[in-house]
C-alpha cells in the first residue's frame, strides 16, 4: 500500500488528459466488460455508465446525469407531495370529514399530478428496465419499472373505466386506486440515484485532484528564447525551462541549473531534495529557489503521474472477492421477487378475503414495489468506488478491491517513511557542540547565518534559536553556496555552515570525526 503524500490535493480538473484516447469510454462499476462511448445506463444493472480515468475529459457535462436526475427529483416530490396527502387525507383528523377527500375532484388530482412523476420523472427507470428484460439481466430497475407501472396502470384504470371491475371491488361506485404509491416509489428510487451519482461524483474528483497536480503548461526552450505552451504540446526530447515556483511539467533529466525539487507526492518526504544536472525529476513535483533546464523523457501518460491517475483508476473499477457472492445473489434475488409477487397473486386470489382480485393486485405490486434490491447491487461497488477515491485523496493507493478487503485482516502495518508519519516540518531538538564552545553559542552563530538562508531546514534553526531565547545577530560577509551551504561573519568571526564537501573547500579539518558521528546517529536512528 503505497503512500503517495501527507497532504490533500486540490481537486480541479486539467490538461493530464493529453495522450488519452480520443474518444471517450464509460464503463459500468459492477460489469467493467460493458464499455461504450456514449453515456447511459449498464444493460446488466441498470447502473449509470462511468468515463474512465484517461478519456478526455469534458468537466461541462461530467455530472450531467446528476443534474438531470437532481432535476427529476425536486419535480417528482413537488408533485407527489400533494398526491400523498390527497390520498392520505382520509387518516387525517383535520381533512377526514370533507366531502372532497375520497370525491372525483380528488382522484382526478391525483391522476393529473401523477402523470408528470412516472411519465417523465420516473422514464429513466421504465428505459432501464425495459433494457433489463429485453437483454434478460434482470435488475432492480425491472422490478421498479413492473411495481410503478402496475400501480399506475391499475389506478388509471380503476378510476377511468370503474364499470371493469365488479361490484365487489367498488364501494359507491368507486374503486380503490394507488396512485401515491406509484409517485412516491418514483421519488424515493430518485433520491437513491441522486445519492449515489453524487458519492461518485464525490469519488471522481480524486482523479480530478490528482490531473490537477500537473500544470496546464511549459515553458519549452526555444533558439529565440522561452515559449510557454500548452502542456499537449510537449515532445519527448524537447526542452524546458522550470523557474523558481513552478511545477515539474512532465517527466525528464536536469541538463542545466540546479535546484530543490519538493518530491512529497511520490515520496512522502516533506523535505525538497536537491537535482542537479543527469538527474531525474518529476512531473507534478513542486520546483524550490533555484532554476533548471530539464530534457522531457516521459510527457501525457507515460509519466509517473499518468500511471499514478491509471492506478487509481483500475483500483475504482476492480472488484473485490466478496462482490462474487453479491453477483451470484443478486442474480438469483429478481427473479425469486418477481416468482413470489406471482405466487402471492394466486394465494390472495385463492384464499383471500374479497374483494379477491383487488387485494390480490394490491399485494403482488406491493411485493415488487419494497423488495428491490438496490443496496444488495449498489452496497460493494459503491463502498470500493468511495473507499479508494478517499485514499487517493489522502495520498494513499489501492492496487485493487482485493487489497482493500484484505486491509480488515492487518494486525501490523510497517512504515518506511518518516514524513509520512509526522508534521512534515523540520524542527531543531537538539544542539551538539564540540569542546570548547557552548550550545548557546553555536546556536547562535548558525541561526545568524541561517536567517538569510532559504534552505528547508535553515527554518528550524532560526526558530529553535528563537524558542531558546537567543537573540538575533547581525551577519555581514554573507554569501551561499548552491548545493554546498551558507557562510559570513558573525561577531567579527567567520563561521560556516554546510555540506562535508563545502567545508573540505573552505579548509576546514576535523570532518573525519564529524562525518563518522553522523553516520553512527543515522543507523542508530
Amino acid at each position: 500500500m503505497p503512500v503517495i503524500s501527507d497532504t490533500a490535493v486540490v481537486a480541479q480538473t486539467t490538461a493530464m488528459n493529453n495522450h488519452a484516447p480520443a474518444g471517450r469510454i464509460y464503463t459500468c462499476p459492477m460489469h467493467p466488460e460493458v464499455q461504450q462511448d456514449h453515456p447511459g445506463a449498464c444493460p446488466k444493472c441498470g447502473m449509470a455508465l462511468e468515463l474512465i480515468a484517461g478519456a478526455t475529459s469534458h468537466p461541462e457535462d461530467d455530472n450531467a446525469e446528476l443534474r438531470d436526475m437532481t432535476r427529476r427529483f425536486w419535480v417528482g416530490l413537488a408533485l407527489a407531495v400533494p398526491v400523498f396527502v390527497l390520498a392520505m387525507a382520509h387518516v387525517i383528523p383535520a381533512l377526514a370529514r370533507q366531502p372532497w377527500v375520497d370525491g372525483l375532484t380528488s382522484r382526478w388530482i391525483q391522476f393529473l399530478l401523477t402523470i408528470p412523476v412516472v411519465a417523465w420523472a420516473g422514464w429513466p427507470f421504465f428505459v432501464r428496465g425495459w433494457q433489463s428484460l429485453r437483454h434478460w439481466h434482470l435488475n432492480m430497475f425491472t422490478l421498479i419499472a413492473i411495481g410503478v407501472g402496475a400501480a399506475f396502470g391499475f389506478s388509471t384504470v380503476a378510476m377511468l373505466l370503474p364499470d371493469l371491475f365488479p361490484l365487489t371491488m367498488q364501494h359507491d361506485g368507486k374503486v380503490a386506486i394507488y396512485f401515491e404509491a406509484a409517485a412516491v416509489i418514483v421519488v424515493l428510487v430518485l433520491l437513491g440515484q441522486v445519492l449515489e451519482l453524487r458519492a461518485r461524483s464525490r469519488t471522481g474528483s480524486a482523479i480530478k485532484a490528482l490531473l490537477n497536480l500537473a500544470p496546464p503548461t511549459a515553458r519549452q526552450v526555444a533558439p529565440d528564447g522561452d515559449n510557454v505552451v500548452p502542456l499537449d504540446q510537449v515532445k519527448v526530447g524537447d526542452w524546458l525551462r522550470v523557474v523558481p515556483g513552478d511545477k515539474v511539467p512532465v517527466d525528464g533529466v536536469v541538463v542545466e541549473g540546479h535546484s530543490s525539487v519538493e518530491e512529497s507526492m511520490v515520496t512522502g518526504e516533506p523535505l525538497p531534495v536537491e537535482k542537479s544536472i543527469g538527474e531525474h525529476v518529476i512531473g507534478g513535483t513542486v520546483n524550490g529557489t533555484g532554476s533548471f533546464v530539464m530534457r522531457a523523457e516521459r510527457i501525457g501518460a507515460d509519466t509517473l503521474l499518468g500511471q499514478i491517475v491509471d492506478l487509481v483508476a483500475e483500483a475504482q473499477r476492480s472488484r473485490a472477492p466478496i462482490q462474487g457472492l453479491v453477483d451470484r445473489v443478486a442474480g438469483w434475488f429478481v427473479p425469486a421477487v418477481l416468482a413470489i409477487a406471482l405466487i402471492t397473486f394466486v394465494v390472495w386470489m385463492w384464499i383471500g378475503p374479497e374483494p379477491r382480485l383487488a387485494h390480490a393486485i394490491v399485494n403482488a405490486v406491493a411485493v415488487l414495489i419494497i423488495a428491490c434490491p438496490c443496496a444488495l447491487g449498489l452496497a460493494t461497488p459503491m463502498s470500493i468506488m468511495v473507499g479508494v477515491g478517499r485514499g487517493a485523496q489522502d495520498g494513499v493507493l489501492m492496487k485493487n478491491a482485493e487489497a482493500l478487503e484484505r486491509l480488515e485482516h492487518i494486525t501490523t502495518l510497517v512504515v518506511d517513511k518518516t514524513g509520512t508519519l509526522t508534521e512534515g516540518k523540520p524542527r531543531l531538538m537538539e544542539v551538539l557542540p564540540a569542546e570548547g564552545i557552548s550550545a548557546d553559542d553555536l546556536l547562535r552563530f548558525a541561526a545568524a547565518l541561517e536567517q538569510n538562508s532559504e534552505h528547508p531546514l535553515a527554518a528550524a534553526v532560526v526558530q529553535g534559536a528563537k524558542a531558546r531565547n537567543i537573540a538575533n545577530t547581525p551577519v555581514s560577509d554573507f554569501r551561499s553556496v548552491t548545493a554546498g551551504g551558507v557562510a559570513g561573519t558573525v561577531n567579527g568571526r567567520a563561521a560556516l555552515i554546510g555540506k562535508p564537501a563545502f567545508l573540505r573547500q573552505e579548509h576546514i579539518g576535523g570532518l573525519e570525526t564529524l562525518e563518522a558521528s553522523n553516520r553512527r546517529a543515522k543507523w542508530l536512528t
